[in-house]
């Protein structure tokens, strides 16, 4: 009797205290581990609303259509339409120009502005000079002519319409007076003052403080375009070839295993750390011109060298090693075997790697900081010569312009710079998508 009742608490059928003790801490871990990825999720979505919340404003801008007249006597004083002699106007007398056009606008719509002249120009961005300087140096028949031209707004009027200044702030803010907001809501009704898609923002260069609304990322995208080249062209090759001989041809004794070692240590290595090497050697040493794409995508291709390699070797010892022997039974050397059977279908593991390494140094801020890309830079630079664009024109890449635009004191360049991250996302989202449908669409499962 005592037999059976012993069987029956030994049964797998009843849960003993061991067994239960073991299922709760198997359900605590559950919970930790779903508690914990919660939390991962909650500041992911805390982080992305607030970048969204306040970047998206970045891709709108607020323009005023302005009807005026352009005096021959102000910009063409000897009327004879020499754009010598027209480049001598500078944008301050096109300001003064276009701001007695607001003027009269303004009256013959029976606005009522309460400001003196100066104010009442304030509206205006002080790029709006230069887009008309621009136009009229583009058709100078222009001049003489009655022309209705859209402008950029002033920084503080464009808050106004997105809701960061209002006019409680305006009464503490020097740079806006709570009567450009009447005139700024006046134009509204009529249509003439409106918030649009702002293009500029993606395709324009970045601007000074005195003109926020007018900053871009045009310069900064072509940077990182340009460095990325570098990093494609330099680290892939080299990349790879490395991973080829390591995993294909290296005899495996200590100096291999100190090469490996080595190569697991770089990928760890802090990223400021490349940038002080690249300054020492590509500044210091080789003479290189600080601040260029070419400095810059060096830096960031030692960086991203060991994240290629890692993977690529990866990807070849994925392949099976009945392939090698196969290809060698049936006479191929080993360069041919690597060549045209392991290789082939690497490739995707490779690709895929290689695409993250480069979504990976696209972010990266710290060594372009160390090497001086954070140079004010107003205007494109050249193409592929010896002596700018690429080799020798200073220029800058999103992350550092995001950086760059945080330390200005402008709300309109925090705005910016919440843009510029929700740009930058957008790349690495397409990299990472990139890469996600390389490995899904040639990787082979053995």
């Amino acid at each position: 009797m005592n037999l059976y009742h012993s069987k029956i608490h030994r049964s797998l059928l009843v849960k003993d205290a061991r067994t239960q003790q073991r299922n709760n801490a198997e359900l605590r871990f559950r919970a930790y581990g779903l508690t914990a990825v919660s939390v991962g999720i909650v500041a992911l979505v805390i982080l992305l609303v607030s970048i969204f919340t306040s970047g998206m404003t970045a891709f709108q801008q607020t323009k005023l259509q302005v009807t005026l007249e352009l005096p021959e006597a102000k910009l063409d004083k000897k009327g004879q339409r020499d754009l010598v002699a027209m480049k001598k106007v500078t944008t301050i007398g096109y300001f003064k120009v276009l701001g007695d056009g607001l003027i009269a606008q303004l009256e013959r719509l029976g606005i009522e502005t309460g400001l003196k002249a100066k104010e009442v120009r304030e509206i205006l961005s002080k790029e709006s000079a230069a887009t008309l300087r621009n136009a009229v140096l583009a058709d100078p028949s222009l001049i003489g002519s009655t022309v209705t031209m859209e402008f950029l707004a002033n920084g503080r009027i464009d808050g106004y319409f997105k809701g960061r200044v209002d006019r409680a702030s305006a009464q503490l803010d020097k740079n806006v007076e709570p009567g450009q907001l009447d005139i700024a809501d006046a134009l509204a009704e009529r249509r003439l003052m409106y918030t649009r898609f702002n293009f500029n923002f993606i395709l324009a260069p970045d601007a000074s403080d005195q003109r926020p609304e007018a900053a871009g990322l045009g310069v900064a995208i072509l940077g990182s375009i340009y460095m990325m080249l570098v990093v494609l062209f330099v680290a892939l090759p080299v990349g790879v070839a490395a991973s080829i001989y390591l995993e294909e041809f290296a005899p495996k004794n200590r100096l291999t295993d100190v090469i490996e070692v080595n190569i697991s240590n770089l990928a760890a290595v802090p990223s400021i750390v490349y940038g002080i090497l690249g300054l020492a050697i590509f500044i210091n040493m080789a003479q290189f011109n600080q601040s260029s794409p070419l400095v810059g995508g060096l830096v960031l291709t030692l960086m991203t060298l060991p994240r290629i390699i890692i993977p690529a070797r990866a990807a070849l010892k994925s392949v099976p090693p009945s392939i090698r022997d196969a290809a060698l039974g049936v006479g191929a050397s080993r360069m041919q075997t690597v060549l045209h059977h392991v290789l082939p279908l690497a490739a995707p593991g490779i690709l895929t790697g290689v695409i993250i390494g480069l979504g990976q140094a696209l972010g990266e801020t710290a060594p372009l900081l160390l090497i001086g890309m954070v140079a004010f830079v107003r205007e494109y630079p050249a193409a592929f010569t010896s002596d700018s664009g690429l080799f020798g024109e200073a220029s800058t890449a999103l992350p550092v312009q995001v950086f760059n635009w945080t330390q200005r004191a402008d709300p309109s360049f925090v705005e910016r710079a919440s843009g510029a991250i929700i740009v930058l996302l957008v790349f690495l989202l397409i990299m990472n998508a990139l890469a996600i449908f390389l490995r899904r669409r040639y990787e082979r499962r053995w």
